[in-house]
């Protein structure tokens, strides 16, 4: 015979069961509304399984926080949302600055949308999209019209090209004043034509194709002058140290910064041709690819255009391949900084520039005591090429990094979009 069963504690699941067989019979009455149940009378273990009483983890709150693009365009696969209206909303002022659908796309391209991107948004390319923000955000009269790449060339280009053949005519009137004329007369005379250039240089670059309104690196115009001073009378400096001066006044050769001078005209028809058939290209463009495989080819184009009609200008007054390098250098600096890479075209000028004051500064250190060692490398080179070797090998390697730069940089759309 069994004795009385020994009293146990009631766990969870029990007191659970008893609830369940005291729950009262149901009836064909309507249901009464029901305060909610108490979570903490719960047992853990449903507590944690149940989806609607999980309690919700940083990590959760942070990934449903972060309305990127690609989680509006989940949303919008759901149907729960519109995605390009909450990429409208993310990006509507540009939207509504915009003049026409390309800014938007170059504009979307920098913020790192791309073409897999516009897909998630049910459109074929970036392009596609931009057209319908274009045509979903209102601007009614805010947006001022601008010229296409077409009505741009006549629309004040009598301004511009004066302005581009300016600095030519000023280093040819100096460079004339200087054959004409001896002694102090001709020392007031390259003051004033050195003065009277950086002006219309200064002019140039702030009118037409090579303006660059609040992009351009102060330290860049250092960089410039420092280079086109070397163009000068870098060489014979150069010579001078080599041999133990300077004692005297080195030799000047002011033509080959003529032949510049005139060049400054054909390079903003370069960068107006290049910025143009950009634009063009981009408008014909079904793609960011497809745009990038073309004006990667323009680009070469436009840099091999300027070098052959700087070489033809640098034969009539004085060709140096140095002059031709830093051509180059200085076109590729330029279009750099009007499409929105100034610090990158700042460093390309600053590494030549380095480079030619390091040879005038190892031959100087070469003179310390047991330190000749240093001016091994510049006499090797001066000896095989001639002092001209030192600024065509320092602005010819800065140019061939901005070239590599530029091919990437200036094949994307955004870099195409206005300022």
């Amino acid at each position: 015979m069994r004795g009385p069963a020994a009293p146990t504690s009631p766990g969870p699941w029990d007191s659970h069961s008893e609830a369940l067989l005291q729950t009262p019979a149901l009836t064909t009455e309507a249901p009464q509304p029901t305060s909610p149940p108490n979570l903490a009378a719960w047992p853990v273990a449903w507590r944690a399984t149940d989806p609607a009483t999980r309690p919700t983890t940083p990590t959760a709150t942070t990934a449903r926080a972060e309305g990127g693009a690609a989680a509006a365009a989940k949303a919008g696969r759901r149907g729960t949302a519109d995605p390009v209206k909450a990429l409208m909303h993310r990006h509507r002022d540009l939207c509504e600055r915009a003049v026409d659908p390309l800014e938007i796309a170059a504009g979307l391209e920098a913020h790192g949308v791309t073409d897999r991107t516009a897909a998630r948004f049910r459109h074929r390319d970036v392009f596609s999209l931009a057209d319908e923000l274009y045509a979903r955000v209102p601007r009614g009269d805010r947006a001022p019209a601008r010229p296409s790449g077409e009505e741009g060339p006549r629309t004040g280009w009598t301004g511009w090209t004066l302005s581009a053949l300016a600095p030519g005519a000023v280093a040819a009137l100096a460079v004339a004043g200087l054959a004409l004329t001896e002694g102090p007369v001709r020392l007031a005379v390259g003051a004033a034509g050195v003065l009277g250039l950086a002006l219309a240089l200064a002019v140039a670059v702030r009118r037409g194709p090579l303006r660059a309104a609040g992009r351009t690196v102060p330290a860049a115009h250092v960089w410039t002058l420092w280079l086109l001073a070397y163009a000068v009378g870098g060489d014979g400096l150069l010579a001078e140290t080599m041999t133990g001066g300077p004692d005297d006044p080195w030799d000047i050769t002011p033509m080959p910064l003529l032949g510049l001078a005139l060049a400054v005209a054909p390079a903003a028809w370069c960068a107006h041709l290049f910025a143009s058939r950009a634009r063009r290209r981009l408008a014909a463009s079904r793609g960011l690819d497809d745009f990038a495989a073309g004006a990667r080819p323009l680009l070469l184009a436009t840099v091999a255009l300027h070098l052959a009609a700087l070489a033809g200008l640098l034969s009539l007054t004085g060709f140096t391949p140095g002059a031709l390098a830093l051509g180059g250098l200085l076109l590729l600096a330029r279009l750099l900084t009007v499409h929105g890479s100034p610090d990158t075209a700042a460093a390309g000028l600053a590494t030549a520039c380095a480079a030619e004051a390091l040879a005038l500064a190892a031959v100087l250190a070469a003179r310390l005591p047991g330190c000749d060692l240093l001016a091994v490398p510049v006499h090797a080179l001066v000896d095989s090429w001639g002092t001209g070797a030192v600024p065509t090998l320092a602005c010819g390697a800065a140019a061939v990094g901005l070239l590599a730069h530029a091919t990437a940089a200036l094949s994307r759309a955004s870099a195409h979009a206005a300022p």
